[in-house]
């Protein structure tokens, strides 16, 4: 059954609960993706210099739009927002916006969908 756009305007996420992240003072988020791999452990063990996490640092735009993620907001909601702080920098805004989401939600796994 497909969903119609107002659908998919409602949708809301929430931060997944199986990953870290920090906030820098410019409010860019660094994800923290753990690398716990056990040929990462191995070759830990063996003096190898593998970093316990891989920092992967999201821009202004994305930034901003993680932050918003609350388990509250709709993606309407994250996308006004999105406009009034931006602008027409940010268009075609819900094509991109949706395009991030689902990135984030299908294959990173960083948010979940909660109402649907």
């Amino acid at each position: 059954m497909p969903i119609n756009n107002e659908e998919v305007l409602n949708i809301i996420y929430k931060i997944s609960d199986n990953f870290q992240y920090e906030v820098d003072k410019g409010n860019i988020v660094t994800i923290l993706e753990k690398q716990d791999h056990k040929f990462q452990k191995f070759f830990r063990k063996l003096k190898f210099r593998i970093p316990e996490y891989k920092k992967i640092s999201l821009d202004e735009y994305g930034s901003c739009v993680f932050l918003q993620i609350d388990g509250n907001k709709t993606v309407k909601d994250i996308g006004e927002s999105l406009e009034s702080k931006y602008g027409d920098k940010v268009q075609p805004l819900y094509e991109r916006l949706l395009l991030f989401l689902n990135h984030i939600d299908v294959n990173c796994h960083y948010i979940k969908k909660i109402n649907f």
